[in-house]
C-alpha cells in the first residue's frame, strides 16, 4: 500500500455545535494517530430549523475554509447537512467527504426491524434516513420523530435539568407506544442524552450511534486511498467556531475532560479573528 505525504494531514470534522464532539470522541478511539481540525458553526446554530438553502450554502463556506486548512478528508459530524447538502457539495470538492446517513442507516437494519429515528426537523422533513434504511432492508419499518428542543437544550448546558427529562419523555412517548426495537440518535448531539434515553425506553431497545460508524467508514476509506496516519508522535485536535469561542470552550468541557484552546474564524475572510 502506498502512504501519501498527505497522510500527516488532518481530518476535518464539523458541526453546527457541541454534537460534534461525538464523532470527535470516535476519531479519537478509532483513529488515535489522525489530527483533527473541528469546527463549530456555533454563530448559525440550530440548523435543524434552517431552510436546505441555507444549509448547502453554510456547509460550502465550511468546506472551502477546511481546504485551506489542508484536510485530507471531511466528516460532516452533523445530520441535517448529511441530509440536506453531502450529495450536492462532494462533486465540487477533491476531497472524500462521508456524512452519517448511510453509515447510520445500515447500522440500524443490523439491529432490528421496527426503527425509530429522532433528529431536527430539516433532517426528518428529508426523510434521508427512511430512504437509507428501507434501501438497506425493505422489510424495516420507520417511525420518525423531529426533536427542535434538544441540541439548545444541550448547548446551554441543561442536560441535567428537569425540563430536559420532560421533553425527552414527551418526544419519545409515541416511539415507545408503536413498540420500536431500535432507535437511531439521528443527531450528533443526541448521544450526550443517552443517560437520559435509557431512563426512558424500554430495556430491549438498541440505541444506534451513527458517530462510531461514520468513522469506521472513515478509516476504511483512509486505507484505501493510503492516507492513514501512521507517524509518531502526538496528534493535535485544533478546534474552531464561528461564533463565541470561550461559550463553546465551557460547554465542551463536559466531554472533553478538559477546557479546549478555541479561536474564532471568519469563513467569509478565512482569517482567524483575535
Amino acid at each position: 500500500m502506498v502512504v501519501h505525504q498527505e497522510a500527516r494531514f488532518p481530518i476535518g470534522v464539523f458541526d453546527s455545535g457541541v454534537g460534534g464532539l461525538t464523532v470527535l470522541q470516535e476519531v479519537h478511539r478509532q483513529l488515535p494517530n489522525e489530527s483533527v481540525v473541528y469546527f463549530g458553526d456555533t454563530a448559525r446554530l440550530p440548523y435543524g430549523k434552517r431552510s436546505p438553502a441555507e444549509i448547502i450554502e453554510y456547509v460550502y463556506e465550511i468546506l472551502h475554509w477546511m481546504q485551506s486548512e489542508r484536510v485530507k478528508m471531511a466528516i460532516m459530524a452533523c445530520n441535517t447537512s448529511s441530509a440536506l447538502a453531502l450529495d450536492i457539495v462532494r462533486k465540487d470538492f477533491d476531497l472524500p467527504i462521508l456524512g452519517l446517513i448511510l453509515p447510520g442507516a445500515r447500522a440500524a437494519v443490523g439491529k432490528g426491524k421496527r426503527i425509530g429515528v429522532i433528529a431536527t426537523t430539516a433532517t426528518v422533513r428529508s426523510e434521508a434516513y427512511v430512504r437509507a434504511i428501507c434501501e438497506s432492508d425493505p422489510q424495516a419499518q420507520v417511525f420518525q420523530v423531529d426533536c427542535p428542543e434538544f441540541v439548545p437544550l444541550i448547548e446551554s448546558d441543561r442536560i441535567n435539568d428537569p425540563y430536559t427529562l420532560q421533553v425527552a419523555r414527551d418526544y419519545l412517548r409515541p416511539l415507545v407506544e408503536v413498540g420500536i426495537d431500535t432507535l437511531v440518535l439521528g443527531c450528533t448531539h443526541y448521544p450526550h442524552l443517552s443517560g437520559i434515553l435509557r431512563i426512558i425506553l424500554p430495556g430491549h431497545v438498541t440505541l444506534v450511534n451513527p458517530a462510531s460508524y461514520v468513522v469506521k467508514a472513515a478509516s476504511q476509506e483512509l486505507d484505501l486511498m493510503g492516507l492513514k496516519c501512521s507517524c509518531s508522535g502526538k496528534a493535535s485536535t485544533n478546534f474552531f467556531v464561528s461564533g463565541d469561542p470561550d461559550r463553546f470552550a465551557q460547554v465542551s468541557r463536559r466531554w472533553l475532560g478538559k477546557l479546549p484552546v478555541v479561536q474564532k474564524v471568519s469563513l467569509s475572510s478565512l482569517e482567524l479573528l483575535s
